[in-house]
């Protein structure tokens, strides 16, 4: 019924602006019998004439005149409402929650979210750093962030770095009084910067050379639970530390921290942003875009 009454008060409004019964049906894309029809319902329903109809004007009654006073704002009102929503719809919008390690919320999120947020500023993204692989459906992420091995199989994963390469390093001056390792094994006789994740204790630092691996559980003064602390106890020459290539290849090139059993090194597969299902959101959709990893 409400329904029915805003459509007949719309040719109501339109024949008031067209002055013409002709004109207001081309306008509203419906014939002239249907658009009399309804006026003709419409004063039936309100018990007086609208219109004073004569073979050259349609004019408006006195009815008609209040009756356009009272509905015409109104009807702008819910038009500029209707506008408004529409360029709200082609201008994305919402608040994206994303789990993510550290490593992958400094070298994989941050270089990209700046650009992003201020392309879209009516986009909030909201980041919650964990070592601990949270259930996203669970916990109500909206995608989480991890490599490529550990997201679970029943969800939709998009890569978003490249290949994530481990280096062994120390400093100069933790060399000058230790012997450089030349196996893997060797790192028990060293003084090793340890990482503790929330599930799986002391990170055990794994190694690949051709065919071989080895995982060595390593033993040192020094426990964190951050990487940039890691990195600030190799380069504060506390011992040594296993850590991503990409967050310390400015110091191995100047030369602060020394790498070591290069040819041992292990990578794994690069980042994904991994969601449940396909509907997602017009704003993760964004997201995802502009993440999405290209060799």
């Amino acid at each position: 019924m409400i329904g029915d009454n805003l459509r007949d008060l719309q040719v109501f409004l339109t024949v008031a602006e067209e002055h013409n019964f002709t004109r207001a049906a081309v306008r509203l894309g419906v014939s002239q019998s249907a658009l009399s029809q309804t006026i003709r319902a419409l004063e039936e329903r309100m018990d007086m004439p609208l219109f004073v109809r004569t073979t050259r004007k349609v004019s408006l009654t006195e009815a008609g005149e209040r009756l356009l006073a009272l509905v015409g704002p109104a009807m702008e009102e819910i038009q500029q409402g209707l506008t408004q929503m529409s360029a709200l719809r082609n201008r994305p919008a919402g608040t994206v929650r994303i789990s993510a390690d550290e490593f992958a919320v400094q070298t994989v999120l941050w270089p990209v979210l700046p650009g992003f947020l201020a392309r879209y500023p009516e986009i909030k993204v909201e980041i919650a750093t964990d070592y601990g692989l949270a259930d996203i459906v669970e916990q109500r992420y909206d995608a989480g962030v991890r490599r490529g091995g550990l997201v679970s199989r029943d969800m939709i994963a998009v890569r978003i770095s490249s290949d994530v390469s481990m280096v062994t390093v120390g400093s100069p001056v933790y060399f000058e009084g230790h012997p450089k390792p030349r196996q893997p094994r060797e790192l028990i006789e060293h003084n090793c910067v340890n990482l503790r994740l929330p599930t799986q204790g002391n990170f055990a630092w794994s190694f690949r050379k051709g065919t071989k691996e080895q995982r060595i559980k390593v033993e040192g003064q020094l426990v964190v639970n951050s990487l940039p602390q890691v990195v600030e106890a190799a380069l504060g020459h506390v011992g040594l530390a296993h850590l991503p290539e990409r967050l310390v290849c400015e110091h191995l090139e100047a030369g602060r921290l020394i790498e070591v059993l290069r040819e041992w090194r292990m990578t794994y597969e690069g980042y994904h942003l991994y969601y449940p299902n396909r509907r997602k959101s017009p704003a993760l959709s964004l997201l995802v875009d502009a993440l999405r990893y290209s060799p």
